[in-house]
């Protein structure tokens, strides 16, 4: 947990220092990232976004809560989700473990764990206001191995 923390922390200060550019891309000898979106507002349907990095390939679909009908005893307001898959064999990976920061637009960071739903990791944020969020996920598979997959968001509020 303390690597995965440390690792985080790294790659954060890193991305601060060079203007947030490796948003980019995912490094790890990515092979392709594709998104897609119909977030239109406030009650946004959801936003999508693929990447492959290292032989898996990782799905993941920001929605509102309110456009799932649920709440968070937090405040948060959106839900991201990712499923993840072997690129080679085409079969989801079922057991894996990570971790989520958001970059708000203005320089703030949110953290929080994902949790194991059958197979679909997931956790609640809060975006509140118009505009990009970097989103940086850590992704420890059951062998040891890790994947960093990063990526811009376009909240329009």
């Amino acid at each position: 947990m303390k690597s995965i923390v440390t690792l985080l922390t790294i790659g954060i200060a890193t991305l601060m220092l060079s203007g947030m550019p490796a948003l980019a891309s995912s490094g790890h000898g990515d092979a392709g990232h594709a998104s897609t979106s119909a977030d239109t507002g406030k009650e946004a349907t959801g936003f999508q976004h693929q990447a492959v990095v290292d032989g898996v390939r990782s799905e993941f679909q920001i929605m509102s809560l309110t456009s799932m009908k649920m709440k968070d005893d937090h405040g948060a307001t959106h839900h991201v989700m990712v499923k993840l898959f072997d690129e080679k064999s085409q079969t989801e990976i079922k057991e894996a473990a990570g971790k989520i920061k958001i970059i708000n637009p203005n320089g703030s960071e949110q953290e929080n764990t994902l949790q194991n739903y059958s197979g679909i990791l997931a956790a609640n944020f809060n975006f509140d206001a118009a505009g990009k969020y970097g989103v940086i996920c850590l992704i420890k598979m059951t062998d040891g191995q890790k994947r960093v997959v990063k990526f811009w968001y376009n909240h329009q509020g």
